[in-house]
């Protein structure tokens, strides 16, 4: 896998894979901890085994992950990698026909759900997990006078921002570094 290959989804049966719930917490886990067996996995988002071998073969279908056949220590081990570092699709991608619409609005609305739930768990976290952190999380929110172009530009800007974070190299300092997760949605809107 290439650190920076961006994979643009466009069949609507692999953004519906990828849209599943559980699937979602899948490939999350094999985004933050690299690649996993479908035990390491199973722990890693609660689910069962069984479970969680089916959903690691619906998201091999759709190529969004692929084998690790280098870490197995013998032939019945089956590891797990991301087939791309990053996915990318837009609703507009799918317009063209009312059914992969649909898929794709229902698509854009999980998502949003799985980022709302995120941030919801971490206010739902121990006393001691929340003063641990103490005023590093954040939430912010702006609005901006833009036209389409000077959104694409904002965001290009943003992703780049949030790709040198991901990418850098980890100091090996002796600080403990816990998985964070960042989102921002930028649409037009009224107050």
């Amino acid at each position: 896998m290439a650190d920076e290959e961006v994979r643009r989804i466009t069949d609507s049966r692999v953004l519906a894979a990828l849209s599943h719930p559980t699937r979602r917490r899948l490939m999350d886990a094999l985004k933050v901890y690299g690649p996993c067996t479908a035990s390491m996995l199973a722990e890693h988002t609660g689910q069962a085994v069984a479970n969680a071998s089916h959903h690691l073969r619906v998201l091999a279908a759709g190529e969004l992950i692929e084998e690790a056949p280098e870490l197995a220590r013998d032939r019945r081990e089956r590891w797990w990698r991301l087939a791309s570092a990053e996915l990318r699709w837009t609703e507009s991608d799918f317009d063209g026909d009312p059914a992969t619409a649909a898929i794709a609005s229902a698509a854009a609305s999980l998502n949003l759900d799985h980022h709302v739930s995120m941030v919801r768990a971490w206010y739902a976290a121990s006393d001691e997990e929340r003063r641990a952190w103490q005023d590093a999380p954040f939430s912010t929110d702006k609005w901006l006078r833009l036209t389409p172009g000077e959104l694409h530009g904002f965001e290009r800007e943003l992703l780049e921002l949030l790709a040198r974070w991901a990418t850098r190299e980890v100091p090996d300092d002796g600080h403990r570094r816990d998985p964070v997760f960042v989102f921002a949605f930028g649409v037009p809107g009224r107050p």
